[in-house]
């Protein structure tokens, strides 16, 4: 049972903000200061990517664990109620990601995907953004981990 009203629980989910999100401004400041330039939210992309790279034709998206279920992170924990409202919501927001990642590597960009956990380690998360953005073999990075 939720401890909240239906009025004042979307009240408080009308709260959380799309982009410009703390880990979103937290990865923004990293990639920026490795000397890397971006466009952000490019809307005639698929799932308009948080950080767009088009010299490089790269694309990386900043998750959250809870609202992309990063699989294995505490932070992707299911909420205790309404699950059903809750699981359907959440798959079709992986279903989406899935379904964009594809369209953009059909359209000849490569993706990466950064999970809000990760930033807690931060030299790891550069030297992946890195060797992301360097790359030039064609291969594909699904997210770092």
């Amino acid at each position: 049972m939720d401890t909240l009203s239906k009025e004042a629980r979307s009240e408080r989910m009308s709260r959380v903000p799309g982009k410009d999100t703390q880990p979103e401004m937290k990865l923004r400041r990293l990639v920026h200061g490795m000397g890397f330039r971006y466009r952000l939210h490019d809307t005639r992309l698929p799932g308009s990517p948080d950080m767009v790279f088009r010299s490089r034709r790269a694309v990386i998206f900043m998750h959250g664990c809870f609202w992309h279920r990063h699989e294995g992170c505490a932070l992707a924990r299911m909420p205790k109620s309404r699950v059903s409202f809750w699981r359907e919501k959440l798959e079709a927001n992986q279903l989406r990601d899935q379904r964009n990642q594809l369209k953009l590597n059909e359209m000849g960009w490569r993706v990466l995907v950064v999970w809000e956990c990760q930033l807690a380690r931060t030299a790891l998360t550069a030297r992946l953004v890195r060797d992301f953005l360097n790359d030039t073999t064609g291969l594909e990075y699904d997210e770092i981990g």
